[in-house]
């Protein structure tokens, strides 16, 4: 696909916001009937179920013999510890917030390919972590109590993504699409499977129906994303993925009555804004 049309990637994105967006609504019904180890095996399970018909169609044959076994291994399991922490901060947060702080992930990435790649970070992309971790304070509430709660746990979940999205980074430098995808399914449903059975309660079927739609969700997501970074250079069109905040404020909106205070809008746009500058700068190498 040729990487000329922004227009269309912008839209591409943005629809992969929603499927997003609406992954995490459908996740906040569940939680609030499921522990949080079912939620997340469900989801992984039934993330790894969707990839059967691909698998299929190309009639079993994929090469998963790879040189960098441990790479997947900490893309997986930190991309675990991101969703577990996300999903708990779905439970209890505002959807918006919840999506929101799993978004700053491009804020800790800088940090991480730092730490881990040597990569160093320029003073404007300095000036877009402190505008993004200003937002963040804002978002946290401070005198609130939130400081040692759900909201920390939620920010954790963006640092958690971000060595999730460097490991990536590096496997995709060697590693073919749907052989991290698989390794990631397989990896994420097993560790998981682990804690679900140590916290298994009984539930009702009607939440396998809304846990099947989630990881349909995320893996069209998921489709859409990569489809839309095919069609123009990253740098113009990564920011759209910041209305999936925008989508999730409506559903809290529509189905919770949620209407953000004065602080948790304006941490937003400051986190959207630092979010923004930090993937140009770092795809610009500026």
């Amino acid at each position: 696909m040729s990487t000329d049309n922004p227009v269309r990637g912008a839209l591409l994105v943005s629809g992969a916001a929603l499927m997003f967006a609406s992954m995490g609504g459908l996740i906040r019904v569940a939680s609030a009937q499921m522990p949080n180890e079912q939620v997340v095996f469900f989801r992984n399970l039934f993330g790894l179920l969707v990839l059967v018909p691909i698998l299929w169609q190309r009639g079993g044959r994929i090469e998963l013999k790879t040189a960098h076994p441990g790479l997947h291994l900490v893309r997986s399991l930190f991309g675990l510890a991101a969703m577990y922490c996300f999903f708990h901060a779905l439970s209890v947060l505002p959807l918006a917030d919840a999506v929101l702080l799993n978004f700053t992930a491009p804020l800790f990435i800088p940090f991480v390919a730092m730490l881990w790649l040597g990569e160093g970070v320029s003073g404007r992309l300095w000036a877009a972590i402190v505008i993004g971790f200003s937002g963040v304070l804002l978002i946290l509430k401070p005198g609130s109590g939130l400081y040692g709660g759900a909201a920390l746990i939620g920010l954790a979940s963006g640092a958690f993504a971000a060595v999730a999205m460097v490991s990536l980074r590096k496997l995709s430098a060697t590693e073919p699409p749907l052989r991290v995808v698989v390794y990631y399914g397989v990896i994420c449903t097993l560790v998981s499977c682990v804690p679900m059975l140590l916290s298994w309660q009984a539930f009702e079927p009607r939440l396998l129906l809304m846990l099947a739609a989630a990881g349909g969700f995320a893996t069209m997501g998921q489709y859409l994303l990569s489809r839309g970074y095919g069609c123009a250079p990253a740098a113009q069109i990564a920011p759209f993925t910041y209305t999936s905040v925008v989508f999730a404020a409506v559903y809290g909106w529509l189905f919770w009555q949620e209407l953000p205070g004065w602080t948790s809008v304006a941490g937003t746009l400051l986190v959207v804004v630092a979010g923004v500058l930090a993937m140009r700068r770092q795809r610009l190498g500026a």
